[in-house]
């Protein structure tokens, strides 16, 4: 890496190549070299356009006499806070490799983590899409095919037919506007959610959700417990680790209380009883768990045996999500279709009742 790369237009470092970054730099390390010739030693002559400038200017600014950890400031944005206090940490320990290789698995187990949920949340959507494409195709292009047929009919049509033209005719005339409408709506929200209160609310609503608010709340726990756990192995003291977990914490909800709890903590308060004074958000069994190795001295492997007890849940939950949400989706896809065909048959089925042979 003799050169900075040039800045591309859209600066990514994929979880991938964070993963890959962190491993190698970890080997390289644990040989003895230096943090300076490590980075210029790491091959990334496979890696994007992106990750090549990030560590390009990674390089310069360690040649510079700055701390790796203070070097990633500047994309603290694409890395996490979390990534940075694992490095501050490792730097002034002495032990950066090993810090490295933990946090090199964290993102593995993440990544893992967040592509179950995702792949979980592939089904539903396609049903979903599949529904509302089907209803429009059916509202939109067929049904306007056979409407004059209905308005020359002498008596009244049924009520789900009329309420059918009248979604059909709004819109064919103004589903532009209706369109229009959505996309605002969607880029309103990212903006809203920027809002803290609105964000918290938001995550709030999204933890109550019927099935999908145990999946997400799975997943919250199990990195929240995990993340705390390494960095408790990692010589970190329970407060500041608390903080740095509230701080990489995509839920505003348990942002929220871990700060609160982090106080707690500095005021002598156990972890474990102010899990509980949590509510929900913390069920019994976390608290339970944490309680005992805080007994026993162990609260970074209690920490762990959570983290694995959520991500558990999260291997049940995303095999069965399927099975919980299908009968639910056709239902209400039964309903929409049914409605819309009801509404084109009962007329016509009216028209041939009248119909006298010659």
């Amino acid at each position: 890496m003799n050169e900075r790369s040039k800045r591309p237009l859209m600066v990514r470092f994929p979880v991938r190549e964070q993963i890959v970054f962190s491993k190698r730099l970890a080997m390289i390390l644990h040989s003895g070299v230096a943090v300076r010739e490590g980075l210029l030693m790491l091959d990334i002559g496979n890696s994007s356009r992106s990750t090549a400038y990030i560590l390009g200017c990674i390089v310069d600014d360690v040649s510079r006499g700055t701390s790796l950890a203070q070097a990633f400031v500047s994309f603290e944005h694409l890395v996490g806070a979390f990534t940075i206090n694992i490095i501050k940490v490792g730097e002034a320990s002495g032990t950066l490799s090993n810090n490295l290789a933990y946090l090199a698995e964290e993102l593995k187990k993440r990544d893992a983590l967040h592509k179950k949920v995702l792949g979980a949340l592939i089904y539903p959507v396609i049903i979903v899409i599949a529904t509302v494409g089907i209803s429009l195709i059916l509202t939109v292009y067929i049904f306007p095919k056979i409407t004059p047929i209905f308005r020359g009919f002498k008596q009244q049509l049924p009520l789900s037919t009329r309420i059918l033209i009248a979604v059909s005719s709004f819109l064919i005339h103004d589903g532009a506007f209706v369109a229009l409408g959505i996309v605002g709506v969607g880029i309103g929200l990212v903006f809203i959610r920027r809002i803290s209160r609105i964000r918290l609310m938001l995550d709030r609503a999204i933890l109550s959700l019927p099935i999908f608010g145990k999946l997400f709340r799975s997943y919250d726990l199990s990195t929240i417990t995990r993340t705390t756990s390494l960095l408790l192995q990692g010589d970190v003291h329970i407060v500041p680790a608390l903080m740095i977990v509230a701080e990489s914490c995509s839920n505003a909800v348990y942002r929220e209380d871990l700060m609160r709890i982090a106080e707690a903590v500095r005021h002598g308060k156990k972890l474990s009883a102010c899990l509980r004074a949590c509510g929900d958000h913390f069920p019994p069994l976390c608290a339970q768990m944490i309680a005992v190795g805080e007994e026993t001295g162990d609260l970074a492997g209690s920490l762990k045996y959570v983290s694995d007890m959520y991500e558990e849940d999260i291997n049940e939950l995303t095999k069965n999500l399927a099975t919980l949400i299908e009968p639910v989706l056709m239902i209400v896809m039964g309903v929409i279709v049914g409605f819309i065909a009801i509404s084109i048959i009962t007329p016509i089925y009216g028209i041939t009742q009248d119909l006298t042979p010659h």
